[in-house]
């Protein structure tokens, strides 16, 4: 993927989007969770400026906080909307290229590692950034979420994997369950020590609006599905080195 390429995906970054339920919930709700398990520690790496949700938050927490990303436009989207924030250091370029001496306590991939062209080598490249000791947090969506198997079983998908317009407008390329994303940490020497499931989701975000439910509701829907990541519509993995 070039910059052009992620460039055609910034309406999924702007106001108006159409599944900017899902993306207020979900990217509001994970790096609070991290923060909930991450280790006091000093610096943190992240992959993805995003929606720009988890940099005021991380920001707080840690002294020395780089992102990396690849697109300049979202990068002056960014800097327009939250220029609040202040020591952060991001660097433009593509996470596959990044080379660094320095080492990091936390490592985040929230949310992209459905986005890259090869999942694989993003994370074994990324994660040999991170300090002995160090935790790596990745967030995915979830193709055997609950509202994915309904959606299979009412005909509306042809199978759990099959990508949605949501997940096109957004640039998916895949979409993970627990297993694919234990092995593939696995692979390079990593394990799972913990995983949360992210929105308990029972219908389609067109649906979930129609009911026009409180934000009680939704909150449940988001505290009740930390314990079911396989139904969940994404799920938060802390990843360690094996030897731990």
């Amino acid at each position: 993927m070039n910059e052009e390429d992620l460039n055609r995906y910034l309406p999924a970054y702007q106001d108006g989007f159409q599944y900017s339920l899902d993306c207020d919930l979900m990217l509001n709700w994970y790096p609070e969770r991290i923060l909930a398990m991450a280790p006091q520690g000093e610096s943190l790496l992240e992959l993805g400026i995003g929606h720009g949700f988890t940099s005021e938050k991380f920001s707080e927490r840690f002294s020395r906080h780089v992102i990396i990303e690849g697109s300049r436009q979202i990068i002056k989207q960014f800097e327009k909307n939250c220029s609040n924030i202040s020591g952060l250091e991001i660097i433009h370029g593509f996470f596959e290229e990044f080379s660094t001496t320095e080492r990091f306590d936390v490592i985040v991939m929230g949310f992209v590692l459905e986005h890259v062209d090869n999942d694989d080598l993003v994370f074994s490249h990324i994660a040999r950034f991170l300090k002995p000791g160090g935790r790596i947090y990745l967030s995915v969506p979830n193709g055997q979420s609950l509202h994915r198997r309904l959606a299979v079983q009412a005909g509306m998908l042809h199978d759990h994997f099959e990508l949605g317009p949501g997940d096109i407008a957004m640039g998916h390329k895949r979409l993970f369950t627990v297993d694919s994303l234990e092995a593939l940490v696995e692979k390079h020497g990593f394990k799972v020590s913990k995983m949360e499931g992210i929105f308990l989701k029972p219908f389609t975000t067109e649906q979930i609006e129609a009911l026009n439910l409180p934000d009680k509701i939704l909150m449940a829907m988001m505290e009740e599905g930390k314990d079911y990541p396989e139904l969940c519509s994404g799920f938060l993995a802390e990843v360690v080195e094996k030897s731990r």
